[in-house]
């Protein structure tokens, strides 16, 4: 019987840090900012306005004078509790509406492959992003954080 053989991921991260760097910035949930600010010691409300940024009426990470995140310095500080929005990277809901966009981003992250059929992209997205909200929610929550729509 032939053996099955795993395909080869899509993504695979580089540890590069060009998905912290860019304008728009990161945003962030109340779940996000409460995480964030218990693994450095920091008071929500500090946190809010020594980190972060106001975009519109929602807070994204501050980033440095280089356009990188606040917390990136050849390493993540915070991957621990890195933000819904980078946990979820690359396999966001935008790569569902237009296979177009893995291509777009995969020009300023060197994990992404492009070698590969629009479909598989399109599968191993939607399979992630299934997987992801099937998993439980934190322990001490309740339900899914409703921001968590990426």
């Amino acid at each position: 019987m032939p053996s099955e053989t795993k395909p080869d991921p899509i993504f695979t991260c580089q540890m590069c840090g060009d998905c912290c760097r860019g304008y728009g910035g990161t945003y962030v949930t109340e779940r996000d900012i409460q995480a964030i600010a218990g693994h450095i010691g920091e008071d929500p409300e500090r946190f809010k306005s020594r980190y972060c940024q106001l975009s519109g009426s929602r807070y994204v990470l501050a980033q440095s004078d280089k356009a990188y995140c606040i917390f990136w310095n050849k390493i993540c500080a915070i991957h621990p509790v890195k933000p819904r929005m980078c946990r979820n990277w690359p396999y966001i809901r935008a790569i569902l509406e237009d296979v177009a966009n893995w291509r777009i981003m995969a020009k300023n992250c060197p994990g992404m492959r492009t070698d590969v059929a629009d479909e598989v992209i399109r599968r191993t997205v939607a399979q992630k992003i299934d997987a992801r909200e099937k998993q439980a929610p934190p322990q001490g929550t309740k339900g899914v954080d409703p921001e968590d729509g990426v």
